[in-house]
């Protein structure tokens, strides 16, 4: 019912509409102006009038503010002029409604748990600061403002919202302070290929852009597209694509929005039921003249008679003339009204007599009685109307006045009482009511998120981001869970309301889910889609999914739930727009409103007022009703552009609007207090109140605990429940339901495969949930193991599952190219379909395995085919040039054509079997016709009104087919083609069509029996033979008619990047089948083949690997895993049995046994670029191709020697190569040249055999034909090797394809020029020219025998790389690096060598462990494998086998044996990241770099005693550390300095070696050189120690390179004294500079530990804390410190020297210190005289060299305005090392590791990215 307001001009005004445009209104000198109404008009009224009780403007405005003295002793004056019982005053409600009576009260004492309001009133303490004004002065709500968090924005207005939302383009502050001072705006990154990017940036699939649905949410996806999904019948399509309802064109009002609906329009569309304004817009004739602008212009209030009297107010009376005057002046003596119709005897007025006076029986009043004019007026207390006798009192019914109380109200006799509902509380003011529980939050969905609002505040937080286009939303508060549904992935989700555990409910067989409601009580799922026309039930899982209503829907939007009630209430905008309600099972259907209804978006239950709301976006209003729809009433017709979803929540409404992308809010009741709670959103979708009164618990659930007993579905019918079945199951009694499907009709739909029931009455389709259905087209199924098959053009593939979706699997995927038609022999279990992209008819067993080509010969875009196995027989239609129906048996046997005259487009085919015919479907003939098998008796079925048919079944007396043009399956009488029905309609897509049933006939086959004796295929033929062995493609059936040979004998085999194929060059036909490898590739290149074992080998670049496999794809193995990049080329010497490769990112050419093992470099020098690569064993050569900057063609023996440059002119990318041995040629491909050419095996007669050739990459060459893969093309060639002629097509449709090899297994290997002895070799042997050489693997020399080689290299440097330890012999001069294979690295820092066991100690920072192995990676073990944080350091002490580590993390330097055992801490005070260590046994020496705060390097003996800082000034990042222990000199990098330096080992004569390297990390010395690694250059490089100079790399392009060491028989050498049995110590034994110690570990280990060299002491006592915990100072006493000759005997003699007093100053030895052991004698005085002189003279010389560096530093200041590089993490994921440029001040000299993106938290300091 729409609201009409009306205008009493009393006086001579009426203001314009609008308060804008005058805004102040002026009455007459003797009239009183009333307020300026809502739509701007003016009253009027007499000056009397005011302040006469009365109210005569309608709103009270007269009366404002009056003071009359009208109030009896025993009542109340309120300041508003009410009177009202004295005994209401200070009682805590507001009885004058203006709190008069309750102001100046005592103060009332509030409760413990509430809060005193500064108006006295009392509240519940939860309520404070909840941003509801509950005291009603909003003293309340005087809260501190909200911190935010550091993951937080603070709003200018101090509210907060997430980080990322600040100036990401969206206004989130409310007062837009997000958006303010941003940096200019980047472009939108670009969209990927596969994306399509909308106006505003954002990037959506392609295959959503023109598809009909708003997936950008400004139809930007949708414009310019030139073919639009077609709207439905009686809807226009607007430009954008969006379709809206036939009727709204050219209305007027812009629907479309694009305003594309109004464009063109002439003015007679206005029906004969409508009135056009004078815009032009079309409103219902009903409206004119309502008293309300309809038309926004006011023509439909112009020229209005006065056809109804103005609305008055309840408490006014309606004159005779239209006028409003005041009840009080009804009767009083006096014309108010003008025509006296106030004082008519129609009024029951008494005449008056003169005498009446209030003084004698109160006037005749009943209640209050006053003298106006000299007359008696009577007037009644509050709570009481008058009578129209004007004398009478009769109680007013408050409860009848509508808001009067927020929810439940009782009446009494001049009063009333206020209540609320369970979950509820009366607020103070006696009559609003406040839900129990949390602050509510608006949940709305918005479009790419899902987001949170306190309406009440400015709280606005994010809930679900990166959506795709999220549109219906709902919540389930017990189960903490929020639903919503995505119109472009056509998805209903769910998440927990934190976010969290985001997953699919329902995934098939939506098309737009535009409503969503959750049943908390029964726990279900209703949705609503105006796709599909239907509303559908599922449990909260999306299990047991049910279509409820389906019949007379057309777009069902909007869905609440009422579980208590168990009822279902849901909008409709399709053509006739109304609100329906039905109960929770669909039953009781029933029309809510249809009337006045135009775009019904919104709708929402209020479960304690009893009513629903809902919003109008076409009709711009929100309604209410109560739930049976009745006392409908607009609470809010005006400022609302395009309201879609409301809320209600206590005594508010909540909905968005897309126009203004706002939330709004307003009273419930009167539509007032509106406000925006925010706006300038993305696109506001649904909205919901969360809150748990929202979702009361009050509900029973009419299921109990056990489903109701029902076996699926439990829904609430009423007060009662019923058992339902999902879509399509029969229900087998009242509780329980089959459990499959015994009959249904199948059909494809391109992006969908579905199935409607017949085992049911409803005939509701049902989508089968499969995963990447992209474009199904043909369909078939086996009922014996309920499958289904489907072809899918898009992704050129065969499937398929059970009919219930599961089990899912591809059967076909390779060589397909349009698989058009599909066909399943149920009789022997085999798949048949046609393929119109290759033309060809092929079979395999259902699994998809044993696959060949039945029919390639003469075939034209083969379409459908049906199998009649009784016979024997295949059927197909082809529509080619010569369109046809054939026949053949079913192994290909007999082919005939049977049909081919009049056909254009034979399309569907069908066989009926009982009467032997056969149906077809022709597009272009628009017929389904029919005829015998054989082709006779052909006849015309149905020949009208089939616009498009393409899919055709068969099933009992019906045939049924899809038509593409109608979007509809339908029926008819298979005999007849009469009684014609539609079984669906406005279907898109619409291809097969199938009935699956269970009564297949069956049949009798030799091919039952043991497969008919066949090895491979047995396929049904027609009588006499029945039946026929075929083979796999490819393979030749050998003469015995049953057994197929082995495998294919010649062949190409080539690769195609993600799988490796074969084309089998023995039959026929080109056909290429893959080699079933289980293992997945990324980018094979390279391939060769092996045909004595019968393997191929092929390369990965991407997986980094050369594998094998045998040929029928079994026993895969990796061969080479390590040191390789981009393995180009590959070939094999199936005769010597090796294989060789080239790399073109390491620029080298290596061999290896065929297992892998012995691998050797060949060539590494002048390679730029190399690619293929051929051998000629027999001649002992090998070729490869060289297409870097100077492209060439070379030649060597295939151990590398007497290299030859053959071809280097005219080159541009040289790929293929291959060998014509039988014509001694040449021959390769040029994809820049675009030529094959061919030359002699020297070079010489080069001339070209094929041009052009668009883009050729792999060639090959078999017998007298040459193959060839294109690029370009994605085709492999052939053509005549001699002349180049005769090019033909092998294969197309083929892209990624790469290298190819032409094999014949048959031909004979030829001879080993290295014979059955290997050569007499150790190692490898190589063939060459001349003979064959001996070779060792990669960095061992040939020993002088010439023969024979060693285990390993003798010197080397060992390198760590993050995920790698690999070793550079320096035995050689190639300098290749070889992978240790150690297992299990991840993130290996720091490297040692302990030459004595021959194992290479490493430490790992993502494990945080110390492990050893062998260097053949063997008995790899942990050594540390707790309590360590950032071990950067790893040092050997060959000598006393015991190990030393620094730990950046913790700030320690650790020892331990190599064994892990007796770990102790040597140092850890006065350390700040301590980085590289070093050992010195033969000197007892321990050196380590600290790159703290205050830099350092730092020496002391061997036990960590005798500390010394031996380097601390012109420092930055000293890094790696080492020690020449020939010239006893230190050296170091500084990666801040950017320079490598050395001193003495004290720190002296210090002198830089290299000034300019530029990030090195650590370094080592081997005989005249130091070789160091760089993270910036990513290489090792090595100077002359003494010089600086000859500056090399030895290794380049090595990411994250780390640690470097030399193993060498000179580095470790030497001895001390813990060199012989430990130093007699029982644990630990440490060399110092004079003598050495013993020491025991930290932590017992149970054995008894001595410190005394020799001395097995008792069993150990118990220890306190501070003893099992010491730290080695320089506290022993000075006797014990100094002594050098003496011997210590016992710890007894020790302890007992030691005095009470010397132990109280903590000067004694404890068990667990370490004590000095004897040296030998002291030194010679005279030694000592000689020293000091030396030492003397030294000091001089340091003396005058610092002054010369002072004076030198202050002209260059290294921390001053230079840019350096910060040492980057070396805990990341990948091997990449990042460096940042950053300034560095002098004095910090911090570095930051990262570990592993599994522990951000940690960092390992310095390395910073």
């Amino acid at each position: 019912m729409r609201r009409r307001w009306g205008a009493l001009l009393l006086g001579a005004l009426l203001c314009a509409h609008g308060l804008a445009s005058s805004p102040e209104c002026a009455c007459g000198r003797s009239h009183f102006t009333c307020a300026v109404s809502a739509l701007g008009e003016c009253t009027c009224i007499p000056a009397q009038w005011q302040c006469d009780g009365d109210n005569d403007c309608g709103d009270h405005s007269d009366e404002d503010g009056c003071m009359l003295p009208t109030c009896s002793p025993l009542d109340f004056h309120c300041d508003n002029g009410k009177c009202i019982r004295r005994s209401w005053v200070c009682d805590g409600d507001n009885d004058c409604e203006d709190d008069s009576d309750e102001q100046d009260c005592p103060p009332r004492e509030c409760e413990e748990d509430e809060f005193p309001c500064q108006n006295g009133y009392c509240i519940r303490s939860l309520w404070h600061c909840d941003g509801d004004n509950d005291c009603g002065d909003n003293s309340d709500e005087q809260c501190d403002m909200r911190k935010c968090s550091d993951k937080e924005f603070r709003c200018s207005d101090g509210s907060c919202i997430a980080e990322h939302w600040y100036c990401d383009g969206d206004t989130d502050c409310k007062d837009g302070s997000d958006e303010e001072s941003c940096p200019s705006a980047v472009p939108a990154p670009p969209c990927n290929l596969e994306e399509f990017q909308c106006a505003y940036g954002r990037c959506i699939l392609d295959i959503y852009h023109c598809d009909g649905d708003d997936d950008c949410g400004d139809w930007s996806d949708e414009s310019d597209c030139s073919s639009h999904q077609p709207c439905r019948s009686g809807e226009f399509m607007c430009d954008s694509g969006l379709c809206i309802n036939a009727g709204w064109r050219c209305d007027g009002d812009a629907d479309c929005d694009d305003q594309s609906d109004e464009r063109n329009c002439t003015t007679s569309m206005c029906t004969a039921e409508q009135f056009r304004c004078r815009s032009g817009r079309c409103v219902r004739l009903s409206w004119r003249c309502d008293g309300e602008d309809d038309c926004a212009d006011n023509s439909d209030e112009e020229n209005c008679e006065n056809t109804g009297s103005p609305q008055c107010a309840s408490d006014q009376f309606l004159c005779w003339n239209g006028r409003c005057i005041g009840q009080r002046k009804l009767c009083n003596g006096a014309n108010d009204c003008g025509d006296n119709s106030d004082e008519s005897p129609q009024q029951n007025c008494r005449p008056r007599t003169g005498e009446e006076n209030c003084n004698v029986n109160n006037g005749g009043c009943a209640q209050k009685c006053q003298m106006v004019r000299g007359a008696v007026q009577c007037t009644c207390h509050t709570g009481y109307r008058l009578t129209e006798d004007g004398r009478m009192c009769h109680d007013v019914n408050e409860c009848a006045e509508e808001g009067y109380c927020s929810q439940g109200c009782t009446n009494s006799e001049g009063a009333f009482q206020c209540w609320c509902e369970a979950g509820y509380e009366l607020r103070p003011d006696r009559r609003s009511c406040k839900a129990l529980g949390p602050e509510p939050v608006l949940l709305f969905a918005n479009r790419i998120d899902i987001r949170q609002v306190l309406p009440h505040r400015s709280e606005y937080t994010l809930l679900l981001n990166n959506l795709e286009n999220a549109i219906a939303l709902d919540f389930h508060h017990r189960r903490e869970l929020v639903f919503w549904s995505d119109v472009t992935l056509d998805r209903i989700l769910r998440a927990n309301l934190n976010g969290s555990n985001v997953e699919e409910v329902v995934s098939t067989g939506l098309e737009s889910p535009g409503g969503l409601a959750v049943d908390w009580v029964h726990d279900k799922l209703y949705w609503t889609d105006s796709g599909t026309s239907r509303i559908e039930v599922a449990n909260l899982d999306g299990a047991h999914r049910k279509v409820l209503l389906w019949q007379n829907l057309e777009k069902p939007r909007a869905i609440a739930l009422h579980p208590m009630e168990g009822t279902i209430y849901w909008t409709d905008w399709g053509n006739t727009p109304r609100i329906e309600a039905s109960s929770m099972d669909g039953s009781g259907r029933r029309i809510i409103a249809d009337t006045h209804l135009f775009w019904p978006n919104g709708l929402t239950i209020d479960y304690a007022g009893r009513r629903m709301y809902w919003v109008d976006a076409k009709h711009h209003v929100i309604e209410r009703a109560n739930l049976d729809g009745s006392h409908r009433k607009a609470v809010i017709s005006q400022g609302l552009p395009h309201p879609f979803a409301i809320t209600v929540f206590e005594d508010s409404l909540y909905w968005t609007d897309w126009h203004t992308k706002s939330i709004n809010s307003a009273n419930k009741f009167t539509g007032k207090n509106q406000e925006i709670i925010r706006n300038k959103l993305h696109f506001p979708m649904d909205i919901h109140t969360l809150h748990p009164q929202r979702q009361p618990a009050a509900g029973k659930n009419r299921c109990g605990d056990n489903n109701g007993g029902c076996t699926h579905l439990c829904l609430p019918s009423g007060q009662n429940y019923t058992c339902a079945c999902p879509t399509g199951f029969r229900k087998i009694s009242s509780h329980a339901c089959a459990q499959s499907l015994d009959k249904f009709l199948l059909f494809a739909r391109r992006m969908d495969i579905r199935r409607i029931s017949f085992d049911t009455e409803d005939l509701s389709d049902d989508v089968i949930p499969l995963a990447d259905v992209r474009s199904a087209v043909a369909l078939d199924w086996d009922s014996r193991d309920d499958h289904v098959y489907w072809t899918d053009v898009s992704t050129d593939t065969i499937s398929r599952a059970k009919w219930d979706g599961t089990g899912q699997e591809v059967v076909v995927d390779t060589s397909l190219e349009s698989p058009a038609g599909l066909a399943i022999d149920w009789v022997t279990n085999k798949l048949y379909w046609t393929d119109a992209g290759t033309d060809r008819i092929e079979v395999a067993n259902t699994d998809g395995s044993m696959r060949t080509v039945l029919i390639w010969e003469n075939l034209d875009r083969p379409r459908d085919i049906v199998v009649e196995p009784m016979g024997g027989y295949m059927y197909w239609t082809d529509w080619g040039a010569s369109p046809k129906i054939e026949r053949a048996g079913m192994d290909a046997s007999g082919r005939q054509v049977i049909i081919s005259s009049n056909l254009t487009w034979p399309n569907g085919l069908a066989i009926d079997y009982g009467s032997q015919r056969l149906y077809w479907a022709d597009a272009g003939m628009k017929t389904i016709e029919f005829a015998g098998l054989d082709g006779s008796k052909r006849k015309v079925l149905i020949g009208s009104q089939l616009p498009h048919p393409f899919g055709l079944t068969l099933y009992g007396e019906r045939i049924y087919w899809t038509d593409w043009q109608t979007k509809s399956i339908q029926s008819a009488d298979r005999l007849t083609g009469l009684d014609r029905e539609t079984l669906q309609e406005n279907l898109e897509n619409l291809m097969d069509i199938h009935v699956f049933h269970r009564r297949r006939p069956p049949v009798s086959t030799p091919c039952a029996v043991e497969n008919g004796g066949c090895s491979h295929l047995c396929l049904r033929s027609p009588n006499p033979s029945g039946f026929r062995c075929t083979c796999p493609t490819g393979i030749n059936l050998m003469p015995d008619g049953k057994t197929c040979s082995p495998g294919m004998n010649s062949f190409l085999i080539f690769a195609r990047r993600i799988d490796v194929r074969m084309v089998s060059l023995d039959i026929p036909y080109f056909a290429d089948v893959v080699v079933p490898i289980n293992i997945t590739m990324k980018n094979t290149i390279a391939i060769g083949v092996d045909p004595q074992e019968g393997k191929v080998y092929w390369s990965d670049s991407t997986l980094h690997r050369i594998s094998r496999a045998n040929l029928d794809g079994s026993q895969h193995e990796d061969i080479i895993t390590t040191g390789l990049q981009t393995t180009d080329g590959l070939a094999v010497d199936s005769i010597g049995r090796k294989v060789y490769w080239t790399d073109t990112g390491t620029n080298r050419i290596e061999v290896g046994n065929l297992d892998g093992s012995m691998r050797k470099v060949l060539v590494w020098q002048n390679l730029d670029s190399p690619r293929a690569i051929v051998l000629y064993h027999e001649m002992g050569f090998m070729y490869w191709t060289d297409w870097g900057e100077n492209a060439k063609l070379e030649r060597s023996g295939m151990d590398g020697s007497d290299r030859v440059v053959l071809i280097n002119n005219n080159l541009g990318w040289p790929n293929g190569l291959t060998v014509d041995k039988a014509s001694s040629q040449l021959l390769w491909a040029d994809a820049h040249t675009e030529r094959i050419e061919a030359a002699d095996l020297n070079g010489a007669n080069r001339h070209t055999l094929v041009s052009p050739v668009q883009h050729p990459y792999g060639l090959t060459l078999l017998d007298s034909y040459i193959y060839w893969t294109d690029w370009q093309t994605r085709s492999i060639h052939r053509a005549d090797k001699g002349t180049g002629s005769n090019v033909i097509l092998v294969r197309s449709n083929l892209p990624g394809l790469m290298d190819i090899q032409a094999v014949d297994r048959a031909q004979p290997l030829g001879f080993n020029k290295c014979g059955s002895r290997n050569g007499g070799c150790s190692h490898l042997c190589l063939p060459r020219p001349s003979g064959f050489s001996c070779a060792c693997p990669t960095g061992i020399q040939l020993k002088g025998d010439g023969k024979t080689c060693d285990p390993s290299p003798e010197t080397y440097l060992l390198f760590s790389s993050r995920g790698s330890i690999r070793r550079i012999s320096l035995d050689t001069s190639d300098h290749t690096d070889v992978h240790v294979p150690v297992p299990e690295l991840n993130n290996v820092i720091s490297l040692d060598y302990d030459s004595v066991d021959g194992k290479v100690y490493y430490t790992d920072v993502f494990l945080d462990v110390i492990r050893r192995a062998d260097l053949n990676g063997s008995n790899m073990e942990t050594v540390i494998g707790h309590g360590l944080k950032t071990t950067d350091g790893l040092a050997v002490d060959w000598v006393a086998r015991n190990l030393y580590w620094t730990d950046t993390g913790r700030n320690t330097i650790e020892a331990s044996r190599l064994d892990g055992s007796c770990r102790k801490v040597l140092v850890n005070n006065s350390l700040d990241e301590p980085r590289a260590i070093a050992v010195f046994p033969r000197k007892g020496y321990l050196f380590w770099t600290d790159w703290g705060h205050i830099a350092k390097i730092e020496r002391a003996n061997l036990d960590g005693s005798e500390r010394k800082v031996l380097i601390n000034t012109d420092l930055g990042w000293p890094n790696g550390l080492t020690l020449d222990y020939d010239t006893r000199r230190i050296y170091w990098v500084d990666a801040h300095l950017d320079r490598i330096e050395s001193a003495d080992l004290s720190g002296k004569l210090r002198q830089v070696l290299v000034s300019h390297v530029s990030h090195p990390f650590a370094l080592t010395q081997q005989d005249r050189w130091i070789y160091w690694t760089d993270w910036q250059t990513k290489s090792i490089q090595r100077v002359d120690k003494y010089s600086g100079r000859n500056k090399e790399t030895v290794l380049a392009n090595v990411e994250g390179l780390m640690d470097i060491i030399v193993v060498s028989p000179q580095r470790q050498t030497g001895t001390n004294a813990c060199g012989v049995n430990n130093g007699g110590c029982t644990h630990l034994c440490f060399a110092r500079a004079l003598d050495f110690v013993c020491a025991c570990p930290d932590e017992p280990d149970g054995r008894p530990c001595s410190l005394v060299p020799g001395l097995l002491p008792p069993a150990p006592r118990a220890t306190s804390m501070s003893e099992k915990n010491p730290v080695l100072t320089n506290t022993l006493p000075t006797t014990l410190r100094s002594s050098t000759t003496r011997t210590r005997t016992s710890l007894e003699e020790v302890e007992g020297r030691c005095s009470e007093k010397d132990a109280q100053l903590g000067l004694c030895a404890h068990s667990n210190e370490a004590i000095p052991a004897a040296p030998g004698e002291g030194l010679h005085v005279s030694y000592v005289i000689g020293g000091l002189l030396s030492i003397l003279l030294i000091l001089l010389v340091i003396a005058a060299l610092m002054l010369y560096r002072h004076k030198k530093s202050k002209l260059t200041d290294p921390g001053m305005g230079n840019l350096t590089y910060s040492n980057p993490s070396y805990r990341t994921s990948t091997q990449e090392v990042k460096i940042e440029a950053i300034p560095k001040p002098a004095m910090y000299n911090q570095l930051c590791y990262k570990k592993e993106l599994f522990h951000p938290s940690d960092s390992l300091s310095p390395f910073l990215f």
